[in-house]
């Protein structure tokens, strides 16, 4: 049995392990597993290399995309460039290469939502996520700003300095941070939402709940909303084509 998973914190809920089970169902792919690896710190992650027999490859997600890159042996180019990996691919002679399949479901579940005055966006977080979403909006030609708690290199805006006319001036607002994710459904990322107008996409890159809060929040004011459904669906297939298990 060739086996795939999926490295994280606490990721019970996680999308990948149901979506990979129905995938071999459904196309009847025989002889592989996909299972979680659900570990409290990155520093295990030695040892489900040296205790999985047949592991093909990995997805990875919250809170280790930028953390598992000092336990691999090499980067695909775009990867590198973005400084995060949630897709490692197990060659015959183990060798461990990471990948970054984020970028590529995200730039390609945008694109169909976008018009002409799409020209700026503002990413809410900075964790590994973010770094896909800022490589896939310099591809589009997108201006981006960063917004997080703190200010620190790299972060354009923080929560309390983000203005209603900062808000209407970006019209995509991405959510890279957990906050909203199931259980959590009544939180949501503290930004002045009266700056939204019917010019806006407000995509959130969580899908626990469908409908977040911050995408309740961005439809209140004529904003169209996307979850992170569809991104994940598309990173995942990614994933499968760089495995190469079919």
């Amino acid at each position: 049995m060739r086996k795939l998973g999926l490295i994280g914190k606490n990721i019970s809920y996680s999308f990948s392990r149901a979506y990979f089970k129905k995938k071999f169902i459904d196309e009847h792919i025989e002889n592989v597993s996909y299972e979680n690896f659900d570990i409290e710190t990155i520093e295990i992650f030695p040892s489900i290399m040296e205790n999985t027999h047949s592991i093909k490859g990995f997805s990875v997600t919250i809170p280790y995309k930028e953390a598992i890159i000092s336990y691999l042996d090499e980067l695909d180019e775009t990867a590198k460039i973005i400084g995060a990996v949630n897709t490692i691919k197990v060659t015959n002679d183990n060798k461990l290469i990471g990948y970054n399949t984020d970028c590529f479901g995200f730039k390609n579940s945008l694109t169909p939502l976008l018009k002409s005055h799409h020209k700026q966006a503002l990413i809410l977080g900075t964790g590994g996520a973010s770094k896909a979403i800022a490589f896939s909006l310099r591809e589009l030609n997108i201006d981006y700003k960063y917004v997080s708690r703190n200010k620190k290199n790299g972060v354009d805006f923080t929560y309390n300095t983000l203005t209603s006319d900062i808000v209407n001036q970006h019209h995509i607002i991405i959510n890279c941070t957990p906050i909203g994710t199931f259980p959590n459904v009544d939180e949501f990322p503290n930004i002045p939402y009266q700056g939204i107008s019917q010019n806006h996409i407000l995509y959130d890159l969580i899908y626990n709940p469908e409908e977040t809060s911050f995408l309740k929040h961005g439809k209140k004011y004529g904003a169209i909303t996307m979850n992170g459904l569809q991104m994940l669906k598309l990173q995942a297939e990614k994933a499968w084509s760089i495995w190469d298990l079919s």
